[in-house]
């Protein structure tokens, strides 16, 4: 099998299920209880948090445990929205964003804010001189995601976190699922970014939203106040420290093996842009490592998914919250594509234990396929 859908999930480390298996078995008990086996629970909490903050470069009072990149991006924006609407009712963001932030403003214009969404160039950025143009004195939350999770665009996320220091009032939020493990960032200027552990050899369920000290939110699950109050509900223990572990072991990862994968990025670029009838859309410069979106002419790409699978090649088209609804992509229209071409698309998305043989291999696959499914939709 060779698996190259690790945006959509990556498989999580031995190591990670070794800790959560532990965790249930030994300190399975209630972090808010009082007793012993509570206590045990709690203390193995803090150590967790304390690690996730030394690994993101925040203070251990700013993470917040969530169960994932979608809650803790709705927490980010509606939580700041809320809390601070006495200070004005604008949101900016782009039209690339993931679905748990699009939707998320969209429920927020229902409510009565208002909700700038800004376009990107052909490679899918957003410019920060339109961002600048968008802002106004009423603009309380700036939300733009790190990584793109489609094409691995990369936005300028200093360069906007500069510009946002000039309006006092504005929460910038960034979405870093994407990014996280593969691309680095810097926090400074950044009130809220969002962390979701499934995508760095974690457990599904859990994930983290840095909420920089001093900014204010307002809750959207109300219970026992765990979390400080930020996310009221009983802590998943074992995912929070296999997601501790997971993290430590992938920003290792990062330091020795990044260079690699760009390598093996690098030469599956080489090798599609060989193929008749291949476009790719991912940039040459600004992007992650491990993504590649490209589209072959006249072939759906829900077709060449299953075709590839077939031969034990595993991708996905678009974000994988919204493949299965059959969707065009609105990444890649956003960024001037004709439907058509979107409709076309697939995203092929590495991890570390990918190799440049896998890599081989996939090309040579691709290149016995596409003829066979030519003729077929012919």
């Amino acid at each position: 099998m060779i698996y190259f859908d690790n945006s959509a999930t990556t498989k999580p480390y031995k190591e990670a299920l070794a800790t959560f298996i532990k965790t249930n078995e030994q300190f399975f008990g209630n972090p808010s209880s009082l007793h012993q086996l509570g206590m045990q629970a709690d203390r193995l909490m803090t150590e967790a948090r304390k690690q996730i903050a030394s690994l993101i470069g925040g203070k251990p009072e700013e993470v917040v445990f969530t169960s994932g990149g979608t809650e803790a991006n709705n927490l980010a924006l509606k939580g700041a929205a809320l809390a601070n609407r006495q200070r004005g009712d604008h949101i900016v963001t782009q039209q690339t964003e993931h679905p748990s932030v699009l939707n998320a403003c969209r429920q927020l214009e229902e409510l009565g804010f208002r909700v700038t969404y800004l376009p990107v160039d052909e490679s899918g950025k957003v410019s920060v001189q339109e961002l600048k143009e968008a802002m106004t004195d009423e603009t309380i939350v700036v939300s733009i995601m790190h990584v793109n999770n489609e094409t691995g665009a990369i936005q300028p996320i200093a360069e906007i976190s500069q510009l946002l220091k000039g309006y006092p009032k504005a929460l910038f939020h960034v979405d870093d699922v994407q990014g996280r493990g593969k691309v680095e960032l810097d926090l400074d200027g950044i009130d809220l970014c969002s962390l979701s552990a499934h995508k760095f050899h974690g457990l599904k369920g859990s994930g983290v939203l840095y909420k920089k000290e001093g900014v204010k939110l307002s809750a959207l699950l109300s219970g026992g106040d765990q979390e400080r109050g930020w996310r009221s509900g009983t802590e998943n223990t074992g995912g929070v420290a296999a997601m501790a572990k997971a993290l430590r072991l992938t920003e290792e990862k990062r330091v020795k093996s990044v260079q690699e994968m760009r390598g093996i990025q690098q030469f599956l670029r080489t090798e599609l842009e060989r193929i008749s009838g291949v476009t790719i859309h991912t940039p040459k410069t600004g992007c992650a490592p491990h993504i590649l979106n490209f589209s072959i002419a006249g072939m759906k790409g829900e077709v060449l998914i299953h075709a590839l699978e077939e031969q034990g090649c595993y991708l996905s088209t678009t974000s994988a919250c919204s493949s299965r609804q059959k969707k065009t992509s609105t990444v890649l229209t956003a960024m001037g594509l004709p439907a058509a071409v979107a409709d076309s698309s697939v995203r092929l998305s590495l991890s570390y234990k990918n190799t440049k043989e896998e890599a081989q291999t996939f090309i040579r696959v691709l290149k016995e396929i596409i003829p066979k499914l030519t003729k077929v939709q012919r």
